[in-house]
């Protein structure tokens, strides 16, 4: 957002002094305080409560910078001149009624005050409700609105869920009219629409999903060539065919912009009729398709990709663990012997297709991804990693083919291989940007502390090999986690443009997203958009795909951290009978106010606040990412083993507590 100046004659200022003023969004605090977060910019805006002019979390306010960063003060401070926009977001918290007048309390990290309601119609007093603020009457002590969802007792699995939802103004249910339009879509698939496809009915076809997958939107076919080729083709249901522009499903898919994957649920971005039935390609029945077919060499070359609309029957329905049982060796007698071998082959070109990419620069680390169990009633009962094996690059590697070839088709206009046209049309990209340099310099730096030595970093391929090198390094070391941490913290994120930059973190030069049209609306506008200059089609509208991809960026990241907080309520859920326990780990964060630590094996984090450790008083070394004791000059380093006891959970705030219960770390 745009810096301004304006001039300013506030107390304490005999003379009129030119300021700086941002625009930003405001990212609140339990104590009330508030960061401004200016696009476009690294470091935050610190605002005191007192400044704030009845600011609230998610605003959009315009801020006057009173304070710059310099030796003596840690950062920017500054106080709002204006709230520019509300965000029109719901609080959630408990209802209180007290004869005719209502307040919702909060217990929110990032609201502290509770909101003035009228008595809402269903409200009861105790239950857990959404409600918007709609102002802040100068002189009061708190802001007013209204309720908008009465979501249900405190506690219940469904009401927690619903209220994380709620806080992220994401629905979870279609309303009638939606639910009504899908169910009018005829499911008979008819000559007229089997016409002008490529039929893959006889070809050999399967899938293979999650275990718990309700929905199946790719699936591969394979087919042997006379010339020692291989056929592989990649079929993506084709959900534009039903859901077609401006009716009352594709508006609805279009404003949530993803489906929302909590812990216990899916929320989908499309109802039901469609995306567990009608376009959800289940064995043994026939489904329409778009669909990237590719002819492969032994070495996995690509030649000659076709794109187009087609029909298929899958034949088989995997899970990734029967997959990978075939793969390493098992032959099981309800699988036929050519659906083995297609397995089998399709695995070593996956390989090939991945060995390529990580050569060409592709940098390849994740950091461990743990999944919560829960039962039937939505109760946490363990904690696992997820691990990925050759059946989950299997099919990675081939959705990303199709993805990579689809891009490269659009922007070179047809030539594939080639550099992109200056008459390539308006399309949609998924783009990741380089590294943040400096975030990368501060990555060496925290390595060299452990012994490790990063290679050069002058190009993108070398700063990815150089990041892979070092990730192999230190595998399996009590350090990798803090690595990994600084390392994407050093990553841009990737998201949907309509201009092309390629896409780092996977090498390629052209990227998109073509593959999951039943659960990402973006899918939905590659799969239009394709069709469209397959035909010939004139160049689409640039300046609404443009405002298309930056809605669809902005809603996968509202879903993704409502995933997260999902994710952190069961956690916290399933240590509330463990207060008192003591466990090994690592600390994963070093902050202001106190050390994060991750426990082993399940990683779940909680946060040791300085106060309690009562051997000595430390302090933030920011620059180092470590907290130094003031008298043992000890430090604690990101990456450090601790021992800690679980003190106290939070299930509203989602907070866990720790206490250290282990000898510091020697003198560093």
């Amino acid at each position: 957002m745009s810096k301004r100046k304006y001039s300013s004659n506030r107390k304490n200022h005999k003379k009129k002094k030119i300021v700086p003023e941002y625009e930003g969004k405001a990212i609140m605090s339990r104590d009330g305080f508030i960061f401004v977060r200016v696009e476009g910019q690294e470091e935050d805006i610190y605002v005191k409560a007192s400044k704030t002019r009845g600011a609230l979390n998610g605003d959009i306010v315009r801020v006057a910078v009173t304070q710059e960063k310099t030796g003596q003060a840690k950062r920017r401070s500054g106080e709002v001149v204006a709230i520019v926009e509300r965000s029109g977001r719901p609080f959630v918290g408990i209802l209180h009624i007290v004869g005719d007048q209502a307040w919702v309390l909060m217990s929110s990290k990032t609201m502290p005050y509770d909101i003035s309601v009228p008595v809402p119609e269903g409200g009861v007093k105790g239950m857990k409700v959404a409600a918007v603020v709609d102002g802040w009457e100068r002189g009061a002590a708190g802001p007013f609105g209204h309720v908008v969802d009465v979501l249900g007792m405190p506690g219940e699995n469904d009401t927690e869920m619903h209220a994380i939802l709620a806080e992220f103004g994401l629905p979870y249910r279609f309303e009638k009219e939606v639910e009504n339009a899908a169910d009018s879509i005829p499911e008979t698939i008819t000559d007229e629409d089997r016409a002008h496809r490529r039929d893959f009915r006889d070809t050999l076809t399967f899938t293979i999903d999650p275990t718990d997958a309700k929905d199946f939107d790719d699936a591969l076919s394979f087919r042997k060539l006379e010339n020692g080729n291989f056929e592989v083709g990649v079929h993506i249901a084709d959900v534009t065919w039903y859901v077609r522009p401006d009716t009352a499903v594709d508006k609805e898919a279009q404003a949530r912009g993803t489906s929302v994957y909590l812990v216990d649920r899916t929320v989908p971005m499309l109802p039901e009729k469609l995306s567990n039935k009608l376009c959800s390609l289940r064995p043994n029945e026939e489904k329409l398709c778009f669909s990237a077919v590719f002819e492969l060499t032994p070495q996995a070359k690509v030649i000659n990709p076709w794109f187009g609309r087609t029909n298929i029957i899958s034949d088989y329905r995997f899970d990734y663990e029967g997959a990978q049982a075939i793969i390493e060796g098992a032959k099981p007698e309800e699988v036929p012997a050519d659906i083995q071998e297609a397995i089998l082959i399709l695995n070593k070109l996956a390989l090939k297709l991945r060995d390529r990419r990580f050569k060409a620069g592709a940098v390849n680390f994740e950091r461990p991804e743990m999944k919560v169990d829960v039962d039937e009633n939505g109760k946490p009962v363990g904690v696992h990693q997820k691990v990925s094996k050759e059946a989950n690059w299997l099919i990675e590697e081939f959705m990303l083919l199709a993805n990579r070839n689809v891009a490269e088709f659009v922007a070179t206009a047809g030539k594939m291989g080639g550099k992109a046209s200056a008459k390539a049309k308006t399309f949609v990209y998924r783009i990741h940007d380089e590294p943040n340099m400096e975030k990368l310099n501060g990555l060496r730096d925290f390595a060299g502390h452990f012994g490790y030595k990063m290679g050069p970093m002058e190009g993108g391929k070398e700063i990815a090999k150089s990041l892979n090198s070092l990730m192999k390094a230190a595998d399996n070391k009590p350090e990798l986690g803090a690595i990994q941490i600084l390392a994407l913290r050093s990553m841009a994120k990737a998201c949907y443009s309509t201009d092309n930059i390629g896409h780092y973190g996977l090498a390629f030069n052209f990227y998109t997203h073509f593959t999951s049209p039943i659960r990402r609306y973006p899918d939905m506008m590659v799969h239009r958009l394709l069709a469209r200059y397959l035909k010939g089609g004139e160049s689409a509208n640039k300046d609404y795909y443009t405002l298309q991809c930056k809605h669809a960026s902005e809603r996968e990241v509202i879903a993704a951290e409502a995933e997260r907080e999902s994710i952190k309520y069961k956690l916290v859920e399933f240590m509330q009978d463990k207060v008192g326990q003591e466990y090994d780990g690592h600390v994963s964060g070093v902050t202001e106010w106190g050390i994060y630590v991750e426990i082993e094996p399940t990683k779940i984090e909680g946060m040791i606040p300085y106060r309690t450790i009562k051997s000595d008083f430390f302090i933030y070394d920011e620059e180092h990412y470590r907290a130094v004791g003031r008298r043992s000059h000890r430090s604690i380093r990101l990456g450090d083993p601790l021992r800690i006891r679980v003190k106290g959970t939070s299930l509203e705030q989602k907070l866990l507590d720790y206490e250290l219960v282990e000898n510091l770390p020697e003198k560093q």
